[in-house]
């Protein structure tokens, strides 16, 4: 956790540091911002590349792959889980009940919940950690033209997902690439962008849809809501750049120089809420954690319906099947002459 609280102060310090968390986060996106920052320190501190996939001892046995000797686990933080049984008592209010108990008189049974009651640290290894039975993961070079109008539909299809509808104009609110109206449930789109920037452009809003609603309570606490701006363009900007990145687009240098006040507007916003408020100002590795975990969250939840190329940093299920091309080929079968076209050799 010292060393967790280091890397989020560099981020916070320095916007070359965020966007080297930002690019783990792109190739590891099935996993929260905290566990993709544990993972890149601790590989770090071994002197090796940075993690690219990582799964439980006994889930690359699995996959034919074993543990090299002498390899000392990764830690990730995991939730401790409980099921609990949820009723609706007659006066309205829901309770949970350990499942097998009998329910109070009259209630309701509303089915089965599972609860997150704590918290551990869980041993991974990283597929530089293995040796065995080689896996095909997809990969991407960048999308072509016409991989472009696919993200740009399958974004599209987030937005409406929210409620959201999508428009492409030339009289944008006030010339700017985009706009995200809350009242109207509208995002807008420069018409005069190209393909590449349209989808760009829609998912920084997406970020703002996802993340900055009037509800957004943790974004007005520190001080993404409307009247923060600057840390909001944030953490769209972020989410923006990690679902791009994680499709094969890399808008590096915009986005570096968009993340160049990053240090600023957190000290604005911490300073704003601080004043409007009686509550202790967050510190910078706070705000840094909170805004993390936020644009990865964000990211997935988009990333899981567009489908980039790659695993995410999670070996899929021993009996799922990968999409390679039109056809299936399934993760721990190793191809007869090298990895088909649009595949690469994961392991040694």
């Amino acid at each position: 956790m010292d060393g967790l609280h280091s890397i989020l102060e560099k981020a916070v310090e320095s916007p070359s540091h965020w966007q080297v968390l930002l690019d783990a986060s792109a190739s590891l996106w099935r996993y929260s911002g905290g566990n993709v920052a544990l993972l890149m320190m601790q590989m770090a501190q071994r002197g090796t590349d940075e993690p690219t996939l990582v799964a439980g001892f006994k889930e690359w046995e699995r996959h034919g792959r074993n543990v090299l000797r002498g390899e000392h686990a990764l830690w990730v933080i995991a939730p401790r889980t409980a099921r609990v049984q949820q009723v609706l008592l007659p006066d309205g209010t829901r309770h949970r009940i350990p499942v097998g108990d009998k329910a109070p008189n009259g209630a309701v049974d509303e089915g089965k919940k599972t609860l997150i009651t704590g918290w551990r640290g869980q041993a991974v290894f990283d597929v530089s950690q293995t040796e065995g039975t080689p896996l095909l993961v997809p990969r991407s070079a960048g999308l072509t033209s016409v991989e472009v109008p696919r993200l740009w539909e399958s974004l599209a299809g987030v937005a409406r997902a929210h409620g959201f509808s999508v428009q492409v104009t030339d009289s944008q609110f006030g010339l700017t690439s985009g706009f995200t109206d809350f009242a109207q449930h509208r995002v807008q789109v420069g018409g005069w962008l190209n393909s590449e920037e349209r989808a760009a452009v829609l998912a920084h809003e997406l970020g703002h849809v996802l993340l900055h609603g009037p509800n957004d309570n943790v974004g007005k606490l520190y001080g993404s809501s409307v009247d923060h701006r600057g840390l909001a363009e944030v953490e769209a900007e972020s989410v923006a750049y990690t679902v791009l990145k994680a499709h094969g687009i890399d808008r590096g240098p915009q986005s570096a120089s968009y993340l160049s006040g990053w240090a600023d507007a957190v000290i604005e916003a911490e300073q704003s809420a601080a004043g409007a408020t009686s509550r202790k100002p967050a510190s910078r590795v706070d705000i840094a954690k909170s805004v993390l975990g936020r644009v990865t969250a964000a990211s997935k939840e988009i990333l899981e319906v567009t489908d980039p190329p790659g695993l995410g940093g999670k070996v899929p299920a021993a009996e799922a099947s990968l999409r390679v091309e039109g056809q299936q080929t399934f993760a721990g079968v190793k191809p007869a002459e090298g990895p088909p076209q649009g595949l690469e050799m994961s392991g040694p």
